[in-house]
This record gives C-alpha cells, sequence and structure tokens, in this order.
C-alpha cells in the first residue's frame, strides 16, 4: 500500500467513477484500474463494487475510505512540516540569552514579532553566559544567542556577532554610600577607595574586563572582594553594602531596594548587547530570527529617532551569503572570542 494508491482510491471512491476520477488526476484509466486492484489485493477485500453504468463502495471500501482519507492529509501535513522546517518556518529555535537581555527594550518586541510571523516554531529559551553560548553555538546546541562580549574582544572562528543594543554601563551603589546623592555623572576616580563587587570573569561576559579597563584609565585596578555569576545576585551584594559595582544602566530598572544608580562621566562606558549566529551559514531558522530582529531594530531605531532619544539601539544587517557582518563604519561592531 502507498501514498498513490490511496490518493486513487479517494479520487474514485469520490467520483465514484474510474473515467471521473482519472481526468481529475490527469491519469489514463487502465493504470488507476490496476493501482486499485493491487490495493485491494493486499488488503484482501474488495473495496469497489464494478458494473458498467456505475461504481459503489462496499462496506469495506466506506470504512477505508475515512482510514485513507486521514493518512493522506497526515501525510500532507508531514511533508508541508519537513518543507518548513527546511525554510525555518517550523521547528525549534534554541536560542540563548544573559541575564540582562530581557531588561533592554527591544527584547519582548523582538520576541513578539518573531511568534506572530513562525508560529510553527518553538522558541527554547536557555540562560547561559556569554561563553557558554558561544561555545554552545560552536558545538551546534544553539541557534542563536544574544550575549553581551567584551567590546573589542576577539573573533571566534564559527560565530558571527551583530550588534543589537546599546547602552552604558551605570556605577550601583549601596543608597546609603556618600556618592548616591550626586546629581550628575559620578568620575571614576572618585571610586579608588572602593570595594567592588563583580561579575565573574570566566563567564565571558564583557562587564568585567571592562570594569576593569575603566579603572585602569583613572589611575588604579579595583579591589574585588566578591565575584558572582550573576549580575542580580552583584545587586543584592550591592544592596547589602559589600562594595559598588559598574552594571549595565537597565539594572536600574530591576528596582533592587537599597540601591541607587547613577552614570559614569567616562566616554568608554559603552556596552554592547550582540546577537550571534553561527557562521558562514546559520541554521533556516535561524536565519528567520535574524530577519525578525533586524526588522524590529529598524522599527526600534525609528522610534528613539522621533523620541530624541538618541545612538541607544543600532539597526542589525546579517550577510546571508557568508554570515559577515553588514553595517556602514560608523556602526562597527566588535565580536568575542
Amino acid at each position: 500500500m502507498n501514498d498513490r494508491q490511496m490518493r486513487y482510491f479517494i479520487a474514485v471512491a469520490e467520483a465514484l467513477s474510474f473515467s471521473r476520477a482519472a481526468r481529475q488526476l490527469n491519469v489514463s484509466q487502465p493504470p488507476l484500474s490496476m493501482q486499485i486492484k493491487a490495493l485491494e489485493e493486499e488488503l484482501g477485500a474488495a473495496l469497489l463494487v464494478r458494473t458498467r453504468r456505475r461504481v459503489e463502495l462496499t462496506e469495506a471500501g466506506r470504512l477505508f475510505l475515512a482510514s485513507a482519507r486521514r493518512a493522506v492529509r497526515q501525510m500532507d501535513e508531514a511533508a508541508a512540516l519537513v518543507r518548513q522546517s527546511a525554510e525555518g518556518k517550523a521547528g525549534v529555535l534554541r536560542l540563548g540569552f544573559t541575564s540582562s537581555v530581557p531588561l533592554s527594550r527591544v527584547f519582548a518586541r523582538i520576541m513578539r514579532s518573531f511568534r506572530a510571523a513562525h508560529p510553527r516554531v518553538e522558541v527554547e529559551l536557555l540562560h547561559m553566559s556569554t561563553r557558554d553560548q558561544l561555545d554552545a553555538l560552536v558545538d551546534d546546541r544553539l541557534d542563536a544567542g544574544i550575549l553581551r562580549p567584551a567590546n573589542g574582544a576577539q573573533p571566534r572562528p564559527g560565530v558571527t556577532l551583530h550588534e543589537v543594543w546599546r547602552d552604558r554601563l551605570a556605577v550601583f551603589l549601596p543608597e546609603a554610600h556618600r556618592l548616591a546623592g550626586e546629581t550628575g555623572p559620578i568620575v571614576m576616580a572618585d571610586l579608588r577607595a572602593e570595594d567592588f563587587v563583580m561579575v565573574s570573569r570566566p563567564l565571558g561576559c564583557g562587564v568585567h574586563e571592562q570594569t576593569v579597563r575603566l579603572c585602569a584609565a583613572a589611575g588604579f585596578l579595583p579591589r574585588v572582594v566578591q565575584e558572582s555569576r550573576e549580575l542580580t545576585t552583584v545587586l543584592g551584594l550591592v544592596a547589602a553594602g559589600l562594595g559598588v559595582s559598574l552594571l549595565p544602566q537597565c539594572y536600574a530598572g530591576v528596582g533592587m531596594a537599597g540601591v541607587v544608580a547613577r552614570p559614569i562621566a567616562a566616554a568608554d562606558a559603552a556596552s554592547r548587547l550582540m546577537l550571534a549566529v553561527r557562521s558562514p551559514h546559520p541554521s533556516p531558522v535561524a536565519a528567520r530570527f535574524v530577519a525578525v530582529v533586524e526588522a524590529c531594530l529598524r522599527k526600534e531605531a525609528e522610534n528613539c529617532d522621533e523620541a530624541g532619544l538618541g545612538d541607544s539601539v543600532v539597526p542589525a544587517a546579517l550577510d546571508r551569503t557568508d554570515g559577515r557582518r553588514s553595517v556602514a563604519p560608523a556602526k562597527a561592531t566588535a565580536e568575542i572570542g
């Protein structure tokens, strides 16, 4: 029994005529009759009663017709699903993200847009550090990732990163700190004597390296009293008075009690979220995700321009042929090793 035999039988059963069914199927009548006969022989039962004037379904034929229709429909659905998967329109998107990603304004727009555009794609969200995401992409355990690498880090073979979101680091202080009530940006030199709570360096998050670089530019190295794998834990330690910390300014929206965020007066305080995909050829579903991200970022950039928010959002664009970044020089991005 095969797909063609079932389709032939359904056509004859619905038309109750071999000649009409043959015309509908665009086949000659003898092969059609042969396929129906072969089907009956395999099943060991007559499905149709043939006379010179008419064709009728037997009881076995009526029972088989319902099952044949269901089987053909399921085969068609399976074939369509495979085609959609090959095109990135169905399947699973394995998406990694770091702690700060859900706090960025554009993340919710991206996820809503992708789900609306590709309802047959299941999104598997995986909370992972920057370093773990890069390893997972290389090992084909992720399709895409949104992460925060160190600025100016060297590229890793097989992974392309593109800028998604641009913000700045801020200094987070216990609310009773002497600098918490300052109205203007804090100068890094004012933190020389402070204890620092920092995110663990092995995670690959660029915040650790950027903190050290900002402190060094001000003429000192941070005195680290505690490290944590989670940036939200860092906030809790700041609230407990263990020290100060430099974190992306989006963490000010967390609303951690006992913590005050102040801007930093430093030119190198910019921080970036990056979209990572395998290169040179991302998976079909990852390519679809990239397209949605591009569209969302263009819209977000337009909104920011209209609101006068400045260059806080950067539209992303990936070259679909070789996975390389495609941006204007003024929007040059960094990749991570």
